[in-house]
């Protein structure tokens, strides 16, 4: 009867794992994984920090995402906005979803996004060109951990992938375009 229980419970901790593994980076920054916010602090400091952007494509998604500034100076509490554009290349409408992370991987707990397109799958007819906005901010807290003293650059990175439910048509290559 024990070892029944132990198994019953093995199989029920293999299950619950993913979510709770994704929660505790959530809640603490793990693997560059940012925080979401509603807003931004009240207090701004003076001290600034430096982030840069990066954008990737999956193969399997035949699109062009690229950040719409390299970098910029920010200060810390401060409520930003960065652009990142994407377009459809092929003939058909597709669906993608953006998972991100910041490296270095220990200030993933100070940033925090307000709003970003990655909350959401993104639809793009064919040939269609977006413009997605992320509105973020770092928390002036990343100045006073004795973890994150060395920090001075921070780069926010997205890779797009198709999404499970893309609305693309079935099939091969055919439907990429110029």
């Amino acid at each position: 009867m024990s070892c029944v229980a132990v198994v019953g419970g093995m199989v029920g901790l293999a299950y619950a794992s993913v979510p709770l593994y994704k929660l505790f980076c959530q809640v603490t920054g793990f693997g560059g994984t940012t925080q979401v916010a509603h807003e931004a602090p009240v207090d701004v400091s003076e001290k600034t920090i430096k982030i840069r952007f990066n954008a990737d494509v999956n193969s399997g998604l035949h699109w062009q995402f690229k950040p719409d500034q390299r970098e910029m100076t920010v200060k810390l509490g401060q409520d930003n906005l960065a652009h990142y554009t994407a377009e459809n290349m092929s003939v058909h409408p597709i669906t993608g979803q953006a998972v991100y992370n910041v490296t270095p991987l220990k200030a993933g707990q100070y940033f925090s996004k307000i709003a970003c397109f990655c909350f959401d799958e993104q639809t793009l007819e064919p040939g269609q060109r977006v413009d997605m906005p992320v509105s973020f901010y770092v928390d002036p807290a990343i100045a006073e951990d004795i973890n994150t003293q060395d920090v001075k650059t921070i780069t926010l990175s997205y890779t797009f992938y198709k999404a499970e439910s893309s609305v693309e048509a079935p099939g091969g290559n055919e439907d990429q375009g110029g």
